[in-house]
């Protein structure tokens, strides 16, 4: 029922399919209309007027509990799949319902979660440590997203050293490893997704954004991957269900806490390599972008000028996070945790009367986070858990999904400048993903390459931010649609 419901309203939304698909899984006929009516009943207006019922409490609940168990015995954490079900118990599933969940606890101490790798676990360790190396090198030495790639690729050496258990889960008498807190406490929980959102609030500026609004709609376009991407994971023949599915796609929005936030609660299990994915993509933005640019736009076209941007008031930079807030809560609650987080970081730095907080948001608090959280998803780089077909498919998807996005945004804007009387240049709307800023300082490098004399900079920055609204939005829908 789910899968033809989403297929069908993506395929509404993105291509105004027919009125009616036949679901794979149900063999039912489920109308366009339906899937909107879901979305209208996830909206903040529906349910300040019906709330949750016990019933639905009760169903989101036994839905999660599937999933966390799902989630940790992926990992192999199985002492959070012990207190997992301990908390069941209290809450008042009965024994026989977590039995299957206890018999599945049992198969996987048994066999343990080998068997997919791709290569024995000793030489998987030892390849995982040169890509970690791998990683810092671009880090270092090519300067790709260091803030990224550094953390990433010592967390992958880190979790790969034989018997260390820098990534292991607590036994009997002995804590986990550090990276293990980190990954569970900040990732998992989805905690450190929420507060770079919090610091990149703090640190953007949307006077780009409102002084040409039209350049939202590149941000708009970009996140085309997104679903084509889903679309995609749901037809490899039952390889992924719809909630991977989902998780997988936004990869394509090139934005990392957003990907962790989306997958901790439709595909916990994939998160790891999801996580990965992401940063990863995000990192390799000045490496995968440019082709993509040069192949779709003329030299003539990525040496249009543009004009120089009117000035934005203060009060329009105040009241814009309060009005995206407002409309977010009211038509997509969903996506509030990432959309409030980040316009409250940005309104802390707009309203200039928090200069502390807005401070600390901006520096110390998210240099913390990123480290921690570059470390942690380094963590899940652990040769048996990474070196198997499934992420093989994760890492395809994703870089399909991103190269879509890029290419969907790039012809958007040479449409654009096709039918505006004032010229645009076509290489921002690569910048409509979400990478902020290294997507718009891509889309700069690519134009004074064209024409020393073309600063896009500023232009690029408003599909940029643009971008980061929207594949929060995106994730909002699709949580909205799945779960």
């Amino acid at each position: 029922m789910k899968k033809g419901l989403l297929v069908v309203a993506v395929a509404g939304v993105l291509l105004g399919g027919a009125p009616a698909v036949e679901a794979a899984e149900s063999r039912e006929s489920i109308s366009i209309a339906e899937g909107f009516n879901k979305l209208w009943k996830e909206t903040g207006v529906y349910r300040f007027f019906n709330p949750q019922t016990a019933e639905e409490k009760e169903a989101a609940y036994r839905s999660a509990l599937a999933k966390t168990v799902d989630a940790e015995l992926s990992a192999g954490h199985f002492a959070g799949v012990v207190k997992v079900l301990s908390d069941a118990k209290a809450h008042g599933i009965s024994e026989a319902e977590l039995a299957p969940y206890r018999e599945l606890l049992a198969e996987a101490r048994l066999k343990g979660f080998n068997e997919q790798a791709l290569l024995p676990k000793g030489v998987g360790q030892f390849i995982m440590i040169f890509v970690g190396l791998g990683l810092i090198y671009l880090a270092i030495a090519k300067g790709f997203e260091p803030l990224l790639l550094l953390p990433i690729g010592f967390g992958a050496i880190l979790t790969n050293i034989p018997v260390a258990g820098i990534a292991g889960e607590p036994m009997p008498g002995q804590p986990g490893g550090f990276l293990y807190y980190f990954y569970t406490v900040g990732v998992e929980s989805g905690v450190f997704p929420l507060l770079i959102f919090l610091g990149v609030g703090a640190m953007t500026d949307f006077g780009p954004l409102l002084a040409n609004p039209k350049t939202a709609l590149l941000g708009a376009a970009a996140q085309f991957g997104i679903f084509l991407a889903l679309l995609g994971a749901v037809s490899l023949g039952g390889l992924f269900s719809l909630e991977d599915a989902a998780a997988i796609g936004i990869i394509g929005g090139a934005d990392g806490p957003t990907a962790i936030f989306l997958a901790s609660r439709l595909a916990p299990n994939l998160l790891g390599a999801i996580a990965v994915a992401a940063y990863s993509y995000m990192a390799l933005v000045p490496i995968i972008q440019p082709p993509i640019m040069k192949l779709l736009t003329t030299p003539e076209e990525r040496a249009i000028e543009m004009k120089q941007l009117r000035p934005v008031s203060k009060v329009e930079k105040i009241v814009f996070p309060l009005m995206v807030l407002v409309i977010c809560l009211l038509l997509l609650p969903s996506a509030t945790p990432l959309i409030g987080m980040l316009m409250l970081g940005n309104l802390m730095k707009e309203s200039c009367v928090v200069d502390r907080l807005s401070d600390t948001a901006q520096n110390a608090l998210i240099n913390i986070v990123t480290i921690m959280l570059g470390l942690a998803v380094g963590s899940k780089l652990a040769a048996d858990k990474f070196l198997n077909v499934e992420t093989l498919g994760i890492l395809g998807l994703g870089l399909a999904a991103f190269v879509i996005g890029t290419a969907s945004g790039v012809l958007l804007a040479k449409l654009m400048n096709k039918l505006s009387k004032e010229k645009i240049n076509p290489l921002i709307g690569s910048a409509g993903v979400s990478a902020v800023p290294m997507a718009a300082r891509v889309s700069n490098k690519v134009g004074l390459e064209a024409n020393p004399q073309n600063f896009l900079l500023m232009h690029a920055m408003g599909p940029n931010v643009a971008g980061v609204i929207g594949s929060a939005v995106a994730a909002g829908v699709l949580l909205a649609l799945v779960s």
